[in-house]
């Protein structure tokens, strides 16, 4: 990968000063508006980009309400109008999006996939149109990479890597049987949060051994619902943990265990995201650990990205990623300020 590069300002345009030729001063050139008045002509116009904004989520859920006001206001400060959809996971939902995107002609496109497996068409239609598309908060899967410029977001395999260190630490050398419970089905994010959970697993604490896995759609409801319903085939006492893909899922989980009344504290539990949500339980000592994630970095730098594309700073054929910071959260750094929750 390489090194991420600051996204410099365009410089100002100076006014070239007027020779002196045989003591006499040119005069400085004036155009005269519909009007009336004179402007300066050397005076400079900012320019502003078109860019959509491909989006499978925006207020309707917690991560969206925060991520979508800071990538508006770092388009306002570049000068970017953007328009922005919400497909709600839906795949065929975000492909017309797509089409209606390409169709527009602008800019660029920002593409958060709602389906790893079904955006390769709209990349495709993008790039038949020379419209540059970035990717944020989800990554393309290795074949479609090449039709992106970049992507900007968190390192979901290695969040769950970190989720599962977690867990491996806390566990130990016990034999510990556990669930899984994971985001939306296809959904990237989702899935490499699996991998990277699973196979930190197998390596590092193969004595933790994962009874089943389910997906869910990311919400607390659903993953009560789901979890009850793992626990019912698995059994309550065959049960000595869970892996949930984010906060939202892990207090669903922690619910759905609580309704049994069992204790939540008394099984390891691990997840990502650091949320409002998810914070107090690690604090509570209900949740074991989560790996912090910045909603607003995250709608910040998809609107930086783009903007460094559509400046040049990034050229055709070069790909660059932009990492978000991960910090591992448990109880003894949950209340620390540099890992308030956001969202």
């Amino acid at each position: 990968m390489r090194k991420s590069r600051l996204v410099l300002a365009p410089a100002v345009m100076l006014a070239a000063a007027a020779l002196v030729l045989s003591g006499c001063a040119a005069a400085e050139e004036e155009t005269t508006t519909d009007a009336g008045s004179t402007t300066d002509s050397t005076e400079e116009v900012a320019e502003t980009y078109e860019v959509y904004a491909l989006l499978p989520q925006g207020s309707d859920q917690a991560y969206g309400t925060f991520y979508v006001p800071a990538m508006e206001a770092a388009a306002a400060e570049l000068g970017i109008n953007l328009t922005i959809t919400n497909s709600q996971y839906d795949g065929d939902k975000q492909a017309s999006e797509c089409e209606i995107a390409v169709a527009a002609k602008p800019d660029g496109i920002i593409l958060w996939p709602a389906v790893g497996d079904s955006v390769r068409p709209c990349l495709e239609a993008a790039a038949a149109a020379d419209i540059p598309v970035t990717v944020t908060n989800s990554d393309l899967f290795d074949a479609d990479k090449a039709l992106s410029f970049g992507y900007s977001g968190p390192d979901t395999y290695g969040q769950g890597v970190s989720s599962a260190e977690i867990m491996c630490e806390l566990v130990g050398d016990t034999p510990v049987n556990i669930i899984q419970l994971n985001g939306a089905p296809g959904n990237a994010t989702a899935i490499d949060r699996d991998n990277g959970f699973t196979d930190t697993v197998a390596a590092n604490c193969p004595n933790v051994t994962i009874l089943q896995e389910e997906s869910t759609d990311w919400t607390k409801a659903t993953a009560q619902q789901v979890a009850s319903e793992m626990i019912t085939a698995q059994g309550i006492d065959n049960i000595g943990g869970i892996y949930a893909a984010d906060d939202s899922i892990a207090a669903g989980a922690i619910a759905a265990l609580e309704a049994r009344g069992v204790v939540a504290a008394d099984y390891f539990i691990t997840s990502i995201g650091n949320t409002f949500l998810g914070n107090p339980l690690v604090i509570a000592g209900s949740l074991d650990g989560t790996v912090f994630q910045s909603s607003s970095w995250d709608g910040d730098n998809a609107t930086r990205l783009m903007y460094a594309v559509l400046t040049g700073e990034i050229a055709a054929g070069e790909r660059e990623v932009r990492f978000m910071p991960s910090v591992k959260v448990t109880a003894g750094n949950a209340s620390d300020a540099d890992v308030a929750p956001e969202w």
